[in-house]
């Protein structure tokens, strides 16, 4: 597979070798590069088994509003161990009076998962890694999971400190209803996020992070850019094109259309996490990132709220963080991956955007919007010779 590279001293991969240049630099130091790893994993998608799902689950099995529970089977699945790998971190205060949420179509009150924490966010996290290696924290997209960094994970870990979480409303994080403690706005991410990073670590830490939300990351670093060592953002809104959902998110901001279809675990997680790309979900891979939506209503409402806040404030964020990163006091070291057959964001502005503003930019040719899905291993990779690299700076 042929590998283009404008600057081939920008990076070290495989054969080529290069150093990175500080995102503080002129425009005239913009780095180029193509990437193309030489094995790229090929992914199969199962089909379906009716013997893999019990329609008719006991309800023991979940709450809020969900019709059985949704439990898969009565036997181990992808999604345990996975929950074995993880812990639960404590950050961020709950707001609000402290009522007891009611879903919003019936006024009932939710089942427990629905419910806010008493007094602090409880937050799902994977981490992997020496405690004293240097942090990096990899932040999932709208919407998705820490999961999706469970390949870059491994590779990281050799010498970092790696973090993985689930956003609140996301995965297996606390998910309140919307108006009770959290509004899942996007100034609220931002808060929130300050407040898991304090609670994980006291350390300047290495920002990945991916999608719609790097909105929300980049608000964070602008307001402490003495806690972050490096951003590295994978597949961002950066052009006034991409401040718009596509029509596969924007429909969970629907009234009631929205509410049927977010409790449907095919349209709210498989759907989402193929189409914007060539990802091809494996049905362990499935079982994980469908169990939230399968065992409480929790997870649904959540992406209702969130949909409807990203229609509402993503054009406002996405050019306040065009404008941070155009910056000339902007002195964080940035780079830009971008996944080429991304769906949901067009390429078209994104080079000559790392141009004028002096960040580096790394093409994926084989990946799409979830980039790290696409490429597990090879964006652990890359990530790790993008911060050694910036160290030597």
């Amino acid at each position: 597979m042929a590998v283009h590279i404008h600057n081939p001293n920008f990076l070290h991969t495989h054969q080529l070798r290069s150093s990175l240049t500080s995102a503080s630099a002129s425009p005239a130091s913009y780095h180029f590069t193509r990437y193309s790893p030489a094995k790229h994993p090929g992914f199969i998608c199962k089909s379906n088994n009716k013997d893999d799902y019990l329609i008719d689950a006991p309800v023991s099995a979940g709450d809020g509003f969900s019709f059985s529970g949704g439990k898969y089977s009565d036997q181990p699945s992808p999604s345990d161990e996975w929950l074995k790998q993880g812990k639960w971190v404590k950050a961020h205060r709950v707001g609000g009076s402290g009522e007891e949420a009611k879903d919003p179509i019936f006024g009932l009150t939710m089942g427990s998962s629905s419910q806010a924490s008493k007094d602090v966010f409880r937050w799902f996290c994977v981490e992997s890694g020496k405690v004293d290696s240097p942090p990096v924290i990899l932040i999932h997209g709208f919407p998705s999971q820490a999961y999706s960094y469970r390949k870059a994970l491994p590779v990281l870990s050799k010498n970092y400190r790696a973090i993985a979480f689930d956003w609140l409303g996301f995965g297996f994080s606390d998910k309140p209803q919307a108006g009770y403690g959290f509004n899942y706005t996007l100034d609220e991410y931002v808060s929130s996020l300050e407040s898991f990073i304090d609670e994980v670590t006291t350390t300047q830490v290495s920002l990945v992070v991916q999608g719609y939300f790097s909105t929300a990351a980049v608000k964070y670093a602008r307001n402490r850019p003495e806690k972050i060592k490096n951003l590295i953002l994978l597949n961002p809104p950066l052009t006034p094109e991409h401040a718009k959902l596509p029509s596969t998110l924007s429909v969970f901001s629907n009234f009631l259309l929205g509410e049927i279809f977010s409790q449907d675990p095919l349209r709210a997680s498989d759907k989402p996490l193929t189409s914007c790309g060539p990802y091809k979900m494996k049905e362990d891979d499935a079982m994980v990132y469908r169990r939230p939506y399968l065992t409480s209503g929790s997870s649904g409402f959540a992406l209702n709220a969130i949909s409807r806040a990203m229609k509402k404030e993503l054009k406002g964020y996405t050019e306040e963080m065009r404008s941070s990163l155009m910056d000339k006091d902007w002195k964080i070291p940035t780079t830009v991956c971008w996944g080429q057959r991304d769906k949901w964001l067009s390429y078209q502005g994104v080079e000559e955007f790392c141009k004028s503003s002096g960040h580096n930019l790394v093409e994926l040719p084989m990946a799409g919007h979830h980039v790290q899905e696409d490429c597990g291993e090879e964006i652990g990779g890359l990530i790790s010779r993008i911060i050694s690299k910036a160290a030597l700076i």
